[in-house]
């Protein structure tokens, strides 16, 4: 049995996806005519209550535009230290943008509104970077799959509004949070300037991630988008499946929870492991006994079919998703139970 568990992306479109494809009505978006694509983006920034959608290929584009929209050239951005935007967007920001990031390490990638407010640089002082966005990542992927209670996002916004800084959630896996919480789509809205929004994770399509905009910010945005070769021609088939995954895919995400839950307390008693960190979602971090070799870990579960993720620096990473059946998940816990630390 082969069981990819190295991210959420490893999905690929369900039947019903598939034909909703074959179905779609299609045009060429550079011009604003594909349906399916105006369809999409009008029907998501209604759901956050927001004025204008943008679709993109990826979060990392949408990310990167939004960090274009908010800031000029020298200035700086505000996020936790494990966010994707710094981590793994190829030195974007910098590169893109000529912005820098003042990093913080919160609580599990969650910042605090006091934490923002100190690290906002003096407008005045001119040696140092003028802060001018705080980005947060909710779910957090390197923190392992963690989201913000609503409270502290809104204290967060309210230090955003007094400094006059703009704020942009990178919401890859807000889908993830929603579900497991009492928000609502149109709280999220309320409070940020710009959302970035995937379809390629949780929801199982196979590419395409949306940012939520302010009507007045979305010719500036187009051109950003245009800039980084983000355009393209009938992506309504793509939209198509982001439509198809909001109809039927949001609700299985919570199966995805309780398996990487069921793996935390499996993982817990095993005695080669060190430290779980608590599975809010569906991504689950784990580390060895100082004494068990990493390497040899992995190769063991890979002879067996099953893929797993290496953060590095000792951590490993499970990302349950819609793909990972009830099969492939009692063959793991079994493969998990009847491991021996001499194999390690």
């Amino acid at each position: 049995m082969q069981v990819n568990l190295i991210s959420d992306t490893v999905t690929v479109p369900s039947n019903g996806m598939l034909r909703s494809m074959v179905e779609a009505k299609v045009g060429d978006d550079v011009f604003k005519q594909d349906p399916s694509i105006n369809h999409l983006e009008q029907r998501v920034a209604d759901m956050f209550g927001m004025q204008r959608g943008m679709f993109f290929p990826s979060g990392t584009m949408s990310n990167q535009v939004a960090v274009g929209l908010h800031t000029n050239p020298g200035d700086q951005l505000i996020c936790d230290i494990h966010t994707h935007i710094y981590h793994y967007e190829g030195g974007g920001a910098a590169a893109n943008w000529g912005v820098s990031c003042s990093l913080v390490e919160g609580n599990r990638g969650r910042l605090t509104a006091t934490q923002v407010k100190e690290n906002i640089n003096i407008k005045s002082f001119y040696h140092t970077p003028k802060t001018k966005l705080v980005c947060v990542e909710n779910t957090c992927n390197r923190a392992g799959g963690t989201f913000y209670s609503f409270k502290d996002l809104k204290e967060i916004k309210s230090v955003c509004d007094n400094y006059g800084l703009g704020y942009h959630l990178d919401g890859a896996r807000l889908w993830n949070a929603l579900v497991e919480t009492d928000d609502h789509a149109r709280d999220y809205g309320k409070i940020f300037d710009t959302i970035s929004l995937c379809f390629s994770k949780g929801l199982g399509c196979p590419i395409g991630s949306i940012l939520l905009l302010d009507s007045n910010k979305y010719q500036d945005a187009l051109r950003l988008r245009t800039r980084l070769g983000g355009n393209m021609r009938q992506s309504g088939y793509l939209a198509a499946c982001a439509n198809y995954a909001l109809d039927h895919h949001i609700e299985s995400l919570k199966n995805d929870h309780i398996k990487a839950k069921e793996l935390v307390g499996l993982l817990s008693t095993l005695s080669i492991v060190g430290r779980v960190e608590p599975a809010e979602t569906n991504i689950v971090i784990f580390s060895l006994v100082d004494q068990c070799n990493q390497s040899n870990f992995v190769d063991f579960l890979d002879k067996k079919g099953i893929q797993i993720l290496s953060l590095g620096k000792g951590r490993l990473r499970i990302v349950t998703h819609r793909d990972y059946t009830d099969e492939q998940h009692k063959y793991f816990i079994a493969v998990l139970k009847s491991l021996d630390s001499k194999q390690i």
